[in-house]
């Protein structure tokens, strides 16, 4: 019986509501006269043509105020305003028919209380009985017959409240319920949704059948972010969250901008934030140049740059793709805040080209992001590795001496500490190549290293492979169970190598504190897991197999070792 109901078209549904609407008024019209003479037959049923007007009124009047087009499941304070109007107006309009068409015997002015109260009961009644059936009675018999993705938002402040009346327009999402770290907000509904306390999740989720949790907790700190997610790890759902608060406030996002879960919050680790001074101590009003402008680290370093006000920013690549990209996107910017952009194709190994570009545009500040960073690559391509990392890092830092320039900074990595592969090794002789040059007497340059581990979304970084190899189905590839990395994001990499630049003597080499270190293997499983599957090990092999905990065979066996 339920199946067949639900699975109705939308105008079978609204049909099945006028019909019983039309049900529904005529007998508690007859109820209201009944109830006003203390007898069941109303005076001998003498007003009967007001039962018939009853519901030829108030089916237009419901039309019209769009009583039909509201969603049941979706039914909230806003809906149940305008039963309380449509109901309101019909009555009244019913009274006055009923006035001037002056029956045989006049209708009681106190049946018309009545009757709106007995309407009203009946009518918004019969809407959130239905909802209440649908939601919390047969939830799974819903989930079968709609294409929509039931899900759960967590945080019952005004972002979830937002993210639910979003969620009302959205396609392919639908809430069921609130869950709130707030003891005082257990029991209660917000836009008709129950707010259940965290012990209950997993309740939910089995009894919901539940494949999502919305994160709704835009302004929680990294720390907070973190906890919330070890709770959730567990549990069979994928974990979506909201962009940052400023995104919202700003206008700038909506409900398609809810997105996966970046690793940023499962480390935990919250962003160490500028010093505006330090960040415009080299930079603004002055002639700056990045080496390795489209890459990941360099990128980054150009917007950041661009936010700065220098009066120009010079893009130094060997890819001419890259350096397209960049420039196109920093271009609009730079035309509207009055800062000259040059884009340069070339080498970090051509000296002659390095020094005629910083000798013309008379550059202040340079920073040496170019370099081969892939270290099974470089270990493999030895020879073109070190001439790039070393060889390139010497004619820029000759090249920087010959031209005046002032400031130099060398993107370094932790690996040139006791490196143990070719690229640690290239990029800690390029520190002692720049320690050198900061000895010789007679010029004017300031050199600083900074050094940092692995970048979260950095071009070789290992996020982005594991998330497509989630995303095909795994297997998950981990090189050794006991790996550890230390991680930070973009943003933050390049605002310290900026301050780190602003702060040092020359000749100094800086190691960003990137807090603890992380096991890859560990950070794996938990990206496995909040994307909604589970891990299957298998045994001395080092590849994670992602397997669906919601049922669906996504698993694929692993032919491979690493």
């Amino acid at each position: 019986m339920l199946d067949s109901v639900l699975g109705l078209s939308r105008n079978q549904k609204r049909s099945v509501f006028l019909c019983f609407d039309v049900v529904a008024l005529t007998l508690t019209c007859w109820m209201s006269f009944a109830l006003r003479y203390g007898e069941w037959d109303a005076e001998g049923f003498v007003h009967w043509p007001a039962y018939l007007i009853a519901p030829l009124v108030a089916v237009p009047v419901f039309v019209r105020l769009g009583l039909y087009r509201a969603i049941t499941r979706y039914i909230g304070p806003r809906a149940l305003w305008t039963v309380v109007k449509a109901v309101t107006l019909f009555v009244l309009i019913w009274a006055t028919l009923t006035y001037f068409i002056g029956f045989e015997q006049r209708v009681p002015r106190s049946v018309i209380p009545i009757y709106w109260f007995i309407a009203l009961v009946v009518i918004g009644g019969s809407r959130l009985l239905a909802r209440w059936l649908l939601l919390q009675q047969f939830p799974g018999g819903l989930q079968r017959l709609s294409a929509e993705d039931r899900v759960i938002i967590y945080g019952a402040g005004s972002a979830g409240r937002q993210l639910a009346t979003a969620l009302e327009s959205a396609s392919d999402l639908s809430a069921v319920a609130f869950v709130d770290d707030n003891p005082s907000l257990a029991g209660l509904e917000v836009h008709g949704l129950l707010i259940y306390p965290p012990e209950r999740l997993e309740w939910l989720i089995e009894h919901f059948d539940v494949s999502e949790v919305l994160l709704a907790m835009p302004s929680a700190s990294r720390t907070r972010r973190r906890e919330l997610l070890a709770l959730l790890e567990p549990l069979p759902v994928k974990v979506l969250t909201l962009p940052g608060l400023s995104d919202i406030a700003s206008g700038r996002v909506n409900i398609s901008d809810i997105r996966e879960i970046e690793i940023a919050d499962v480390l935990g680790r919250e962003e160490v934030a500028p010093y505006p001074q330090l960040m415009a101590q080299n930079i603004a009003d002055q002639q700056v140049m990045v080496t390795g402008a489209g890459g990941s680290i360099g990128s980054e370093l150009c917007r950041q740059i661009v936010s700065q006000g220098p009066a120009r920013l010079v893009l130094f690549d060997s890819s001419e793709y890259a350096l397209y990209q960049v420039d196109q996107e920093l271009r609009p910017l730079c035309v509207q805040q009055g800062i000259e952009l040059i884009a340069v194709l070339g080498s970090v190994l051509d000296s002659a080209l390095l020094e005629r570009t910083l000798s013309h545009y008379r550059i202040d500040t340079l920073y040496h992001a170019a370099a081969y960073k892939h270290v099974p690559i470089v270990e493999r391509n030895m020879v073109v590795g070190v001439r790039n990392n070393l060889l390139g890092t010497l004619a820029t830092a000759q090249s920087a001496v010959a031209a005046d320039v002032r400031n130099f900074v060398l993107i370094s990595s932790d690996k040139a500490v006791r490196p143990t592969n070719v690229m640690g090794a290239s990029k800690r002789c390029a520190e002692l190549v720049l320690q050198a040059l900061a000895e010789v007497p007679g010029h004017r340059t300031r050199f600083a290293i900074v050094r940092f581990g692995n970048v979260l979304g950095s071009s070789g970084s290992v996020i982005p492979l594991f998330r497509q190899q989630i995303v095909e189905g795994g297997p998950v590839t981990v090189t050794h169970p006991e790996m550890t990395r230390y991680f930070m994001t973009i943003p933050e990499a390049a605002s310290l190598v900026i301050q780190a630049g602003a702060m040092a003597e020359s000749g100094d080499v800086f190691v960003l504190d990137m807090g603890q270190p992380v096991r890859i293997r560990e950070m794996a499983e938990q990206m496995i897991r909040l994307a909604g599957f589970s891990v299957r090990d298998e045994g001395t092999r080092m590849a994670i197999s992602v397997s669906s905990s919601r049922g669906c065979a996504m698993a694929r066996s692993s032919t491979r070792s690493c």
